[in-house]
């Protein structure tokens, strides 16, 4: 029987999940290649601990592991590898991206394929609350947050699956539990994990990430009663939801619909909550509402602020830098988040513009993006971008710096001026996180 010979194009995570749980261990087919770009943050291909998947988690049909290379030499690989399906597997791009890696794919000879939810998504043996989004930096972690916080209250003990960002030894990445801070040091993860993985340890909640899926659901139904799902970017859920939130942002009003798989996220969601009402635009926030309601008529819409809150002495009449996480600005498009909100709000004096004191890898982020202008994305994806961003930073000499990622940034780098956080929480206006658990007790064993 011969073999259908597959590329997967990736960007170090949902690929490795597709792989994993459509490819790895059927005959039917051969993965020759995965390929990776750079735009999803995740720095150059030379700059990476991984060339390959590694034959430990790619399987016996793979003695060597699977070559990862670059996605420029895409037509390459399909003419050499004499490929017959490139399968598409990263998140949070436009669909019009989307269509012309399909149309490259196609005019080199092979199939373009995407993997849908039935596919890939994992069945647990307890309930899942899965929140996602339309796109990155609409407010996932807040609200997957605060459903973990209200489960515990009720006496659960629950457990936060975290979307993968495996960027180190994969192998020892498979799976990884995170319950302190000092589990994330020894770990030596990016800034885009810490982003992501210390706001819930501070909550006291369990995190679990890795690149095999089936095996963290193995490890983490062993643990805890029920799983909160935080997705990344605008990516599916890998686990079936018993409930499903998707969490859209009226300052990028009409990304809903343009954004691969966030639309499709959209379509499948049972709520789509309308986040940062408090500092979107009437307009914006009633263009999200209608496409909700054509889209999905059967979600029902749950109206919310993000609140912000930092230290307004530190900041007040202050000459400021502000830090914001760096893929809501980056791949996510957007010009600012909750940092230049709250520089604003509680009254800096001078927001410096951090591109001219940019260095290295930074001075070609603000090459690559922008619409970038008074805010810098908090890249730390090596110790070499982290250098950068302290140097960056060191160059601008600000009073003070302003960080509204999502992380504690003064853990990472050494820098003269003080950096003071910004936090922000999920306040519901309407329909509360505590009544959609109370509507699905059942489902969730509550």
């Amino acid at each position: 029987m011969s073999q259908t010979r597959i590329v997967i194009m990736g960007a170090a995570g949902r690929d490795f999940h597709d792989f994993n749980t459509v490819f790895r261990g059927d005959e039917r087919f051969d993965v020759v290649a995965f390929t990776h770009t750079s735009t999803q943050n995740i720095g150059e291909l030379d700059e990476l601990p991984n060339r390959h998947y590694p034959s430990e988690l790619a399987g016996e049909d793979y003695p060597d592991g699977i070559p990862i290379r670059a996605e420029s030499d895409l037509e390459t690989i399909v003419d050499e590898e004499d490929v017959d399906t490139v399968v598409f597997s990263y998140s949070d791009v436009s669909h019009e991206h989307v269509m012309h890696q399909a149309s490259r794919v196609l005019a080199a000879g092979a199939d373009f394929r995407l993997i849908g939810p039935d596919r890939m998504m994992l069945h647990a043996e307890v309930p899942v609350v899965a929140v996602d989004a339309v796109r990155t930096g609409c407010g996932k972690s807040q609200t997957a947050r605060k459903f973990a916080d209200l489960l515990r209250e009720r006496g659960t003990d629950v457990a936060v699956v975290r979307e993968p960002m495996p960027y180190g030894d994969l192998v020892a990445q498979r799976v990884q539990r995170f319950e302190s801070m000092d589990d994330l040091d020894e770990s030596n993860v990016t800034i885009e994990e810490r982003e992501e993985y210390e706001s819930h340890i501070e909550r006291g909640h369990v995190v679990y990430a890795g690149v095999d899926y089936e095996a963290i659901l193995d490890r983490v139904q062993t643990d805890a009663e029920i799983i909160v799902w935080d997705g990344g970017n605008n990516e599916l859920p890998f686990y079936v939801p018993d409930v499903h939130v998707v969490v859209a942002d009226p300052h990028r009003a009409g990304s809903e619909l343009r954004y691969h798989p966030g639309e499709t996220n959209l379509r499948l969601a049972d709520y789509v909550i309308i986040n940062k009402e408090n500092t979107a635009d009437v307009a914006g926030i009633r263009e999200v509402e209608a496409n909700v309601r054509q889209t999905n008529p059967d979600a029902e819409i749950i109206h919310a602020n993000s609140t912000i809150t930092a230290d307004r002495n530190a900041i007040a009449g202050k000459r400021v830098l502000v830090v914001e996480d760096g893929p809501t600005l980056t791949h996510g498009d957007a010009p600012y988040g909750a940092g230049l909100i709250a520089a604003r709000k509680y009254g800096a004096a001078e927001i410096v513009d951090p591109e001219p004191a940019a260095v290295g890898s930074l001075q070609r982020v603000f090459e690559e993006y922008e619409h970038l202008d008074a805010v810098l994305p908090a890249m730390g994806y090596s110790d070499a971008q982290i250098r950068d961003l302290e140097a960056t930073i060191r160059n601008a000499a600000p009073d003070v710096v302003i960080s509204g990622t999502p992380h504690d940034l003064a853990r990472l780098i050494d820098v003269d001026s003080p950096i003071v956080r910004v936090r922000y929480e999920l306040e519901e206006k309407d329909v509360t996180l505590d009544t959609v658990l109370d509507r699905h007790a059942h489902a969730l064993n509550l």
